[in-house]
C-alpha cells in the first residue's frame, strides 16, 4: 500500500559518471561494469528508501570510447558508427545494467517501485558555436598521419592532445530542452525510478516544422542533468564524483573540504581556478546552472557511497541559491 501520494514526494536527479562503471585502473569488461552498476544500485535505492522520486542520469565516456575503437578497428569492413548512434547504443546498454540492478535491489528489499529506461533526445541550437569549433576529444589516440588520413576519409575534425597524440574531436553544444520530459514526469508520478539523459542525451536540432534532426555531437551529461532538474522542478540535483566533498586547493598542502557553498562563493572559487576544467569545474558549473534558476533547490556533490547520507543532509558539499 502506498503511504505517500507520488506527486507529493520530492524529486532528486542523480548524475553518475561513466567512469563509475569503468574506472581507470579497474575492470572494464561488461561483467565488471554490470557488477559496478549493481554496487551503485544499492546506494541509489538507499535514496529511494528515504522517499525521493529519482531520475538517474549517467555518463558514457569510456563506453563510447570502446564503441568508437571497435569501429576504428573495423573501418575497412563496416561503416563507422556516428556519435549520436553511439550515444543511443550506450543509453540502452548502460540503462539495461542499471535497470536490472535496480530491479533486483528493489525486489530484495520488498519495495514496490518500478524502473524504466528512456532513450532520451536533447535539443541543441544548430547555431551553437560549438559546431564551428569542435573541441571535445573522443576515441582512441592516434599518430598525426593516421588522424589526418581518417579525418580526410570520414569528414572528421581531429585535434592534438599535448604530449599524448591525436584524437578525433566533435562539437559539445549546450543542451536546450529534453524532448521526452513529459514521459519522464509521467513515469515519476507512477512510482518509477527513471533512467534518462544517458551520456548527456542524443543531440538533436529542431527544424522549422518541428521535426527533429540527429546531430553528431556530445552533450555534457552534468549540464544535461541540470537542465533535466530544472525542467522537472526537482528539489535536488546530486552529481556523483570520485570524492565525498568538494575541496579548494585540492591535493595541495592547504586543501580544505567544503560543506556548504553559496552561488557567490562557488563562482569566486571558479574564477580563482580551484575547480579544474577537466574535473570538478563542469560539475560545479552544472550545479550553478540549476540552483540559479531554482530558489527552492539544492545542488549536492559527493561520491556514490555517500549519496544517501548527503540527501539526508549529513554529507557531501551543498550548493545553495
Amino acid at each position: 500500500m502506498k503511504t505517500q501520494v507520488p506527486s507529493q514526494r520530492p524529486i532528486a536527479v542523480i548524475a553518475v559518471g561513466g567512469n563509475a562503471l569503468a574506472p581507470e585502473g579497474g575492470g572494464t569488461s561488461l561483467h565488471d561494469q554490470a557488477c559496478a552498476a549493481a554496487s551503485a544500485a544499492r546506494h541509489i535505492v538507499d535514496v529511494a528508501a528515504q522517499g525521493w522520486r529519482i531520475v538517474l542520469t549517467h555518463g558514457n565516456g569510456p563506453q563510447v570510447g570502446y564503441i568508437l575503437r571497435r569501429s576504428e578497428l573495423a573501418i575497412n569492413e563496416v561503416p563507422p558508427v556516428p556519435m549520436d548512434y553511439a550515444t543511443a547504443d550506450t543509453q540502452g546498454a548502460i540503462g539495461d545494467m542499471f535497470q536490472r540492478s535496480l530491479y533486483n535491489e528493489l525486489r530484495r528489499r520488498g519495495m514496490p517501485l518500478r524502473v524504466a529506461t528512456i532513450i532520451t533526445q536533447v535539443v541543441v541550437d544548430e547555431q551553437d558555436p560549438a559546431f564551428q569549433y569542435p573541441s571535445k576529444p573522443i576515441g582512441a589516440m592516434m599518430d598525426e598521419a593516421t588522424a589526418r588520413r581518417l579525418a580526410q576519409a570520414n569528414g572528421w575534425s581531429v585535434m592534438e592532445e599535448a604530449g599524448r597524440g591525436w584524437r578525433r574531436s566533435v562539437a559539445s553544444p549546450r543542451p536546450q530542452a529534453v524532448v521526452e520530459i513529459e514521459t519522464i514526469d509521467t513515469l515519476l508520478a507512477s512510482d518509477h525510478i527513471v533512467i534518462a539523459c544517458g551520456g548527456g542525451g542524443i543531440p538533436v536540432t529542431m527544424a522549422d516544422d518541428g521535426s527533429l534532426i540527429n546531430r553528431e555531437a556530445v552533450i555534457d551529461k552534468d549540464l544535461a542533468s541540470a537542465l533535466l532538474a530544472r525542467q522537472l522542478q526537482a528539489q535536488r540535483l546530486l552529481i556523483a564524483t570520485a570524492v565525498p566533498k568538494v575541496a579548494i586547493h585540492f591535493g595541495k598542502p592547504g586543501q580544505r573540504w567544503l560543506d556548504r557553498l553559496s552561488v557567490q562563493e562557488a563562482e569566486q572559487f571558479m574564477r580563482e581556478g580551484h575547480f579544474g576544467k577537466g574535473s570538478m569545474g563542469p560539475k560545479i558549473e552544472a550545479v550553478l546552472d540549476y540552483v540559479r534558476t531554482n530558489a527552492q533547490g539544492e545542488g549536492i556533490v559527493t561520491d556514490i557511497a555517500n549519496m544517501g547520507a548527503a540527501l539526508a543532509g549529513q554529507g557531501g558539499t551543498r550548493i545553495l541559491g
